[in-house]
């Protein structure tokens, strides 16, 4: 079996409260920690992978993107799906060759750019062709960004995941979306539903979210802060 055939294969048949619990490695020193741990896959986050490289979110080069994420495939063995944001401009196929290059199994693709919300229909079609090009050997995930620069509409977001899975998306990425409506997101999208939760303990568990309509669980940028402000702490002691 491929990584991308048992990376697809962790986001089937989950029972309630059961979630694929995915950490973002930043680096290779972190991924080599989350695989040593037992994970059984990973995705980075883009706006880590940014701290890391010294970049703002948002502002890393498409080529410095993806020679990190090579980077963090090349360290661990298990399956690696990569933020690559809203995509760099660039074409779908050349998103496809640049992630099979880099050793990825899948991706998140964001339906905003510059904090503003893409036609959902132009996107639906952004990820059709993506799809395309794909022909099965990459995991594509949805970001649905309602809730981070729309007008938080449970409904809203649910219309955009239906032209999403219709277009081949494997999973819809419903970021920010409250606990309180994931049970809404979770009756009117079709397919795994990814969730973002934070890695501090703040806010329901990853089971709680499982029982609420999460399929897999992803935490952003949260792991890479809570290791930078560990790191602060002890650059004080040494100060």
């Amino acid at each position: 079996m491929s990584k991308v055939e048992v990376f697809r294969a962790l986001h089937q048949g989950r029972a309630p409260g059961d979630p694929l619990v995915l950490p973002g490695p930043w680096d290779a020193a972190a991924a080599r920690v989350f695989a040593e741990a037992g994970f059984p896959a990973l995705a980075t986050p883009s706006a880590g992978v940014a701290a890391s490289l010294g970049y703002e979110d948002g502002a890393t080069p498409a080529d410095e993107m993806f020679a990190a994420v090579a980077r963090i495939t090349r360290a661990v063995d298990v399956p690696v799906s990569a933020d690559i944001e809203s995509g760099y401009g660039l074409a779908p196929e050349e998103l496809v060759e640049r992630l099979l290059e880099a050793g990825a199994v899948g991706c998140n693709l964001e339906d905003s750019a510059g904090g503003v919300l893409r036609d959902p229909r132009e996107q639906a079609e952004f990820l059709a062709g993506f799809r395309e090009a794909a022909a099965g050997r990459l995991f594509l995930n949805a970001r649905v960004d309602v809730f981070l620069y729309g007008d938080k509409d449970p409904e809203r977001a649910i219309e955009r995941a239906a032209l999403y899975v219709a277009a081949g998306a494997d999973c819809v990425y419903p970021i920010f979306a409250p606990a309180d409506v994931l049970p809404l997101l979770r009756s009117g999208i079709q397919g795994p539903v990814n969730i973002n939760a934070r890695p501090d303990g703040e806010g329901p568990s990853f089971t709680e979210l499982g029982e609420l309509g999460a399929t897999r669980i992803t935490f952003g940028p949260g792991l890479q802060r809570m290791v930078t402000a560990a790191l602060r702490e002890i650059a004080d002691t040494l100060a």
